[in-house]
């Protein structure tokens, strides 16, 4: 796997030390209250779960996994959902955690129809943010990182399910993907 990086553009301890602070913004905004939080699968299932480890606050869990890639590295731009949440949503207060926005039109989607759900408050956290690559007006609450546009994995993030388990956020050789 090792052989298909080209570079680690965000190291394991700096990944881990932006999540406490993402994690003590949270438990500031949300002092006394119960969040939802929403884990996007499969790719956000890292990330969330170092964040919501680090947040000392009443907590709920719920799942949703949406599609809009496909096999292929860009967004096809029609989000389908795979699975739904087990639970309504209305009067919670929601945390949508994403791995990465990059066209932003699968957050756009997604925040649209969950806010028909009548959540009190409804809010997105994702570790990595591309924002050169928006095709849509969309900006997330809380975010890990800003990065250039470079195609990542580790940390959840995948290329043809391949990757997700790398400690750092790496950039993959073009040559891997472009095959």
């Amino acid at each position: 796997m090792l052989k298909d990086i080209e570079s680690i553009l965000i190291p394991e301890a700096k990944i881990q030390e932006r999540i406490k602070e993402l994690a003590k913004q949270i438990e500031a905004d949300y002092q006394g209250k119960t969040i939802t939080f929403i884990c996007i699968l499969r790719g956000a299932s890292v990330f969330f779960c170092d964040l919501v480890r680090e947040i000392n606050l009443d907590c709920r869990f719920e799942f949703m996994s949406v599609s809009s890639y496909g096999a292929g590295t860009t967004s096809s731009g029609e989000v389908r959902i795979v699975k739904d949440l087990n639970t309504p949503l209305e009067g919670k207060d929601v945390i949508i955690v994403e791995d990465i926005i990059d066209s932003g039109s699968t957050l756009h989607y997604l925040k649209n129809m969950l806010a028909q759900r009548n959540p009190a408050s409804i809010k997105v956290c994702a570790l990595l943010d591309k924002p050169s690559r928006r095709k849509v007006d969309f900006k997330g609450d809380y975010i890990g990182f800003e990065i250039e546009d470079k195609f990542v994995v580790g940390c959840g993030l995948d290329y043809a399910e391949r990757y997700r388990n790398l400690k750092d956020v790496c950039v993959l050789k073009p040559e891997v993907y472009t095959k």
